[in-house]
C-alpha cells in the first residue's frame, strides 16, 4: 500500500502534501533538530550518504523508514548528493515550535538541483555548473545553457550529430530533454538528466517567457532567428530555475547566441585526447588546465577554464589577448600588484547573483564591500598597462562609488555568518536600531546593579541574578538561605540545591528586554532586506565589474605563467598552415628530466605528414604537443616553442589510442571508425588532423587498406593539416603518388650492456620514412620474458622470409607478381642475407643457434 492510500497523523499528511509536489526529489523535512526522510526517500537517502534506516509510527500495519540527519550537517550532505546527481527539496519550520498549538507551520525554503545552486556552500569554488536544455528535430538540435551563478544565457542550434561534443563544451551539471526523444546525445555524460513533457519546450511560450524575463517587446534584438530550436529549449530551463529559485531571476538580463564559427571546434574526442582539463584516466592533474591555473581569485580560474575550452576563431580577438599579456609582461610591477589585490577579493560574479535571488549572506555583503574597496588601486594599477584589452576592463571597473559607500555604512566590518543571529547592521545607520541595541546592552549593568541592592536587602551575600535561555531572568538563592527570602519573592523553578525566584520588577525588565532583543532582529532583518532591494540597481554594474576582475586575473596569471615556463607569443598569419619550431608538450615536459624540442611545418605543398617510428618514440607527444600549441595559440595564451607562427584554424579533430563503448555496444574498432567518419565527414581545409595509428582493430591487409585511404581522402578531397602516425611502412609511398604529402620519422639506437641488448629513444623527429619499428626491443623493456622474446625472434625471421624487403619503396596496390617472378626470387641469395641480418646471437640458446646454422646451410644451398 502507497503512503496516499492510508490514514495519517497531521505530521505525515503536511509530509505527504509536499512530497506529492515533488515526487522526483529527496524530501528532507525538518523536525527539531533534524532534518528527516520517509518511506522511500529515507532507503534512498540511507545507501547514498550511509545514514542510519530507522522507522517512525506505522502505516497500514507497516513500519514507515525513516532516516535523518542533524540540520547543522545538512549542507555537507547535500554536497554529497550533488555530487551523485540527485536533487532535493528542503522544508522548514516557518512557526515557532513552543508557542505553536498543534502542528508547526512549515513550507519549502529550498530546491537544490546539480545545474541550479548558488549557495557558495555546495558550488566548485573553480568550476561552473550551468543547467543545460537540449531538443532537436529534422537532424538539428537546439541547446541552451545557463549559469545560474553568473545569469549567463547562452543558444545555440547545431547538427544534431554535433550535440555530443557541444555539450562536451559546455559540461552542463545538469541537462534537460524532452521525454521520449530517442537520441544519444547525453548518453555517457556525467551530468544529470531530467527529462520534461515537450510543451515544456513550446517556441511561442518561450518567447514570450524570454522577452518578459528581459523586459523587451521582441527578441530580434538578440539575433534568436539564428537559433529558433534553442529558443524552446531556453523557455524549459528558464521555467525550471524559476520553479527551483521559487523567485525571479533578476540577474539574467541578456542572452548570446551563439554561432558555430565563433569558435575553434573540439570535438568530444579531442577534448579527451588533448588532456585539456581532465587526463584520459580521468583524473583533475597533471592537465593543461591544471599547469595553467595559478589564478589568485576562483572567478579568474573559471574564465581560464573557459578559454582553454573555446578557442576562438577571431585572429583578432585572440591578438588582443596576446597582446595584453604582452603588457602584463612587459610592466610586471603592475602585474603583481594586480595579482596580489585579487587574491583577497571575493567571487563578485557569484554574490551579484545571490544578491538578485536574495539569498546572500552577510559575509557575501561584506565581502563585496571590500572589494570595492580596492577597484580604485586596481584601475590605476590597470592604467599603466598599454592594451586595449585592459583598458576595457578598467572602465568596466568605475564603478559608482555609492555602492561601496552604502555597505560601508550598513554592514559591519566583521558581520556574523547568519542574519538570524544579529550583528550584522552596523552602528549608526539606524536610530530605531541602535535604541533597541542600546536597551539590550544595559542589561548587564542593570542585572549587576539589581544583584548588589538584593543582597544587601535580603542579607544573602551567595544571592544571584542571572539568565537563560530556558527560564529567562530569576534570582538564585541556595537551598539553606532559602527561608530569608522576602515576600514578594515568586518562586520559578526549584533545584536540588537552589531555589529560583522572580519579582515585579525583575518580570517587567525581563519583558522589555526580550522584547527589544527581538525586535532588535526583526528590524536588522528589514534593513538587510531594503538594502538587497537597493543593490538590485547594481546588479548591471556589478557584473561588469566581475567580468572585467576576472579577466585582469587571467592576463596577470597567464603573463606570469609565460615567464616561469618559458612560452612565447605565437604569430599568425592569412594563408593556411601551421610553422612551429622547438616545440615542447606543456604537461610531459614537467613529468620528464630532459625534453627533446621538435619542430613541425604544414601548409599547402606539405599538409599531410606521414609520421613512422618506433613505439615510445615520440610520435604521439609529437602530434599532441602540435595541437596543444594550436589550442592555446587560439585561446588567446602565449606557447611551449621557440617560435610560432599559425594561420587560419577552423578545428582541431584527434583520432588517437584504442577503446570500446560496451555500454553502447561498440567495439574498439567501431568506435576507431567512428571517429574517422566524424573527421572524414567534417574536417576542411583549415582544420588541424590527428591521427594515430588508425586500422589496428582488424586484419592486417583490411586495417592497412582503410588507413592507405583515409590518408589518401584527407590529402586529396579534405585538404586538412594533418599528422598520420603509423606502422604500416606501406603508406610512406604515399608522397609518390600525392602531392602535399611527406615523411617524417623517430629513430632510434640499439645498445648492447652487460644486462643484454637495448634500445635508446632519440625523440627527434627527422624528415623521411623510418627503417623500424623495434617492437621486439620495445617489448623487451616491458619486461616479456626471454623465451617468448626468442620464439618472436624465430616466428619474425620466418615471416620476414616471405616479405623481404629492399629499399625500394613498393606500391601497396600494384598488380600482383607472376609466378615466374616468384620462383625466380625464392633462391635469391638475399634471402639468405636477410636470415643471417635478423639472427640475434645474444638472444639465442645453443639449441637456436644449432637450428638457424642448419637453416643457413640449406638457404647457401639453394636447397628448397
Amino acid at each position: 500500500m502507497t503512503p496516499s492510500q492510508t490514514m495519517h497523523t497531521p505530521m505525515m499528511q503536511q509530509y505527504l502534501r509536499f512530497k506529492s509536489e515533488h515526487p522526483d526529489r529527496l524530501l528532507f523535512y525538518r523536525m527539531g533538530d533534524f532534518y528527516e526522510l520517509f518511506y522511500e526517500d529515507a532507503k534512498r537517502a540511507s545507501r547514498l550518504l550511509d545514514i542510519t534506516l530507522t522507522a517512525r509510527g506505522q502505516s497500514a500495519g507497516a513500519p514507515i523508514p525513516m532516516a535523518g540527519v542533524p540540520y547543522h550537517a545538512l549542507e555537507q550532505h547535500l554536497v554529497r548528493l550533488l555530487g551523485r546527481g540527485e536533487s532535493a527539496v528542503i522544508v522548514d519550520q516557518i512557526g515557532d515550535p513552543a508557542a505553536s498549538k498543534g502542528l508547526v507551520e512549515r513550507r519549502i525554503t529550498r530546491i537544490v538541483t546539480p545545474g541550479t545552486l548558488t549557495d557558495a556552500n555546495l558550488l566548485e569554488a573553480k568550476r561552473d555548473a550551468p543547467l543545460a536544455a537540449l531538443v532537436h528535430e529534422d537532424g538539428r538540435a537546439g541547446v541552451a545553457w545557463l549559469n545560474l551563478a553568473s545569469g549567463q544565457m547562452t543558444l545555440t542550434d547545431i547538427a544534431l550529430a554535433d550535440c555530443a561534443g557541444t555539450l562536451e563544451r559546455i559540461e552542463p551539471a545538469e541537462l534537460l530533454v524532452v521525454e521520449d526523444a530517442a537520441t544519444p546525445a547525453w548518453r555517457g555524460m556525467a551530468a544529470a538528466v531530467h527529462a520534461l513533457p515537450a510543451w515544456h519546450f513550446d517556441r511561442a511560450t518561450a518567447t514570450r517567457a524570454l522577452a518578459r524575463q528581459l523586459r523587451t517587446v521582441d527578441l530580434q534584438g538578440f539575433g534568436v532567428d539564428a537559433a529558433p530550436l534553442a529558443v524552446g529549449a531556453a523557455g524549459a530551463l528558464l521555467a525550471y530555475a524559476s520553479a527551483t529559485q521559487q523567485s525571479a531571476l533578476e540577474h539574467v538580463r541578456a542572452l548570446h547566441v551563439e554561432a558555430t564559427s565563433e569558435f575553434v571546434a573540439l570535438d568530444a574526442a579531442t577534448r579527451r585526447n588533448l588532456e585539456i582539463t581532465q587526463t584520459l584516466a580521468g583524473e583533475r592533474e597533471p592537465t593543461l588546465y591544471s599547469l595553467l591555473d595559478a589564478c589568485a581569485s576562483a572567478a579568474g580560474s573559471r574564465l581560464l577554464r573557459q578559454w582553454l575550452t573555446q578557442p576562438l576563431r577571431d585572429q583578432a580577438r585572440v591578438a588582443a589577448r596576446h597582446g595584453a599579456i604582452d603588457a602584463m609582461r612587459t610592466a610586471s610591477h603592475a602585474a603583481s600588484s594586480i595579482a596580489a589585490a585579487l587574491r583577497g577579493s571575493v567571487d563578485v560574479e557569484r554574490v551579484v547573483s545571490r544578491i538578485a535571488l536574495r539569498s546572500a549572506r552577510p559575509r557575501d555583503l561584506a565581502g563585496l564591500r571590500d572589494t570595492l574597496a580596492v577597484l580604485p588601486r586596481l584601475a590605476q594599477d590597470a592604467a599603466a598597462l598599454d592594451a586595449p584589452l585592459i583598458q576595457g576592463c578598467m572602465r568596466d571597473l568605475a564603478c559608482d562609488p555609492r555602492w561601496h559607500a552604502l555597505l560601508a555604512r550598513a554592514i559591519v566590518a566583521e558581520p556574523a555568518a547568519q542574519l538570524r543571529d544579529g550583528g550584522v547592521i552596523a552602528a549608526g545607520y539606524d536610530a530605531e536600531l541602535d535604541e533597541l541595541r542600546n536597551v539590550d546592552a544595559g542589561c548587564a549593568a542593570f542585572l549587576l546593579e539589581l544583584e548588589q541592592r538584593e543582597r544587601a536587602r535580603t542579607g544573602i551575600a551567595a544571592l544571584k541574578v542571572e539568565y537563560n535561555r530556558v527560564h529567562g531572568f530569576y534570582i538564585e538563592v541556595t537551598r539553606a538561605n532559602a527561608e530569608r527570602v522576602p515576600d514578594d519573592y515568586r518562586r520559578r523553578q526549584t533545584l536540588k540545591n537552589a531555589e529560583r525566584y522572580t519579582t515585579a520588577e525583575l518580570a517587567a525588565f525581563e519583558s522589555k528586554a526580550l522584547t527589544a532583543q527581538e525586535r532588535a532582529l526583526a528590524r536588522e532583518r528589514q534593513l538587510y532586506d531594503a538594502l538587497l532591494d537597493e543593490f538590485a540597481q547594481a546588479i548591471a554594474p556589478l557584473q561588469q565589474v566581475a567580468t572585467a576582475l576576472a579577466t585582469l586575473d587571467v592576463l596577470a596569471t597567464l603573463a606570469e605563467r609565460a615567464d616561469a615556463l618559458r612560452l612565447v607569443r605565437p604569430r599568425f598569419q592569412d594563408a593556411v598552415g601551421i610553422a612551429i619550431e622547438g616545440g615542447r608538450h606543456l604537461v610531459v615536459e614537467r613529468q620528464v628530466d630532459a625534453f627533446i624540442p621538435n619542430d613541425v611545418v604544414l601548409e599547402t605543398s606539405r599538409r599531410l605528414l606521414v609520421v613512422t617510428g618506433p613505439n615510445m618514440g615520440g610520435k604521439s607527444t609529437y602530434m599532441r604537443q602540435t595541437a596543444v600549441i594550436a589550442l592555446l595559440a587560439y585561446a588567446g595564451m602565449f606557447v611551449p616553442a621557440s617560435r610560432a607562427t599559425l594561420g587560419p584554424l577552423d578545428a582541431i579533430h584527434t583520432r588517437i589510442g584504442a577503446a570500446d563503448d560496451l555500454a553502447g555496444g561498440r567495439s574498439t574498432f567501431m568506435v576507431e571508425m567512428t571517429e574517422a567518419a566524424y573527421i572524414l565527414n567534417r574536417a576542411t581545409a583549415q582544420s588541424l588532423v590527428l591521427i594515430d595509428e588508425i586500422g589496428r582493430g582488424t586484419s592486417t591487409f583490411d586495417g592497412l587498406a582503410l588507413a592507405w585511404a583515409i590518408a589518401h581522402r584527407l590529402a586529396t578531397h579534405n585538404r586538412s593539416l594533418a599528422l598520420f602516425a603509423t606502422h604500416y611502412f606501406e603508406l610512406t609511398a604515399l608522397p609518390s603518388e600525392i602531392d602535399g604529402c611527406a615523411n617524417v620519422h623517430f629513430d632510434a639506437v640499439e645498445t648492447k650492456n652487460r644486462q643484454g641488448p637495448g634500445i635508446v629513444f632519440l625523440h627527434h623527429v627527422e624528415d623521411g620514412p623510418a627503417s623500424r619499428s623495434y617492437g621486439l626491443q620495445v617489448a623487451r623493456l616491458a619486461g616479456v620474458p626471454g623465451d617468448t622474446l626468442r620464439q618472436a625472434q624465430r616466428y619474425f625471421a620466418r615471416l620476414d622470409k616471405f616479405n623481404v624487403r629492399d629499399d625500394a619503396q613498393h606500391d601497396l596496390f600494384a598488380a600482383p607478381a607472376t609466378a615466374a617472378t616468384n620462383a625466380v626470387e625464392r633462391n635469391d641469395p638475399s634471402d639468405l642475407q636477410a636470415r643471417l641480418a635478423a639472427l640475434d646471437p645474444d638472444a639465442m640458446s645453443p639449441r637456436d643457434a644449432l637450428a638457424a646454422l642448419y637453416e643457413l646451410k640449406r638457404l647457401a644451398s639453394g636447397d628448397s
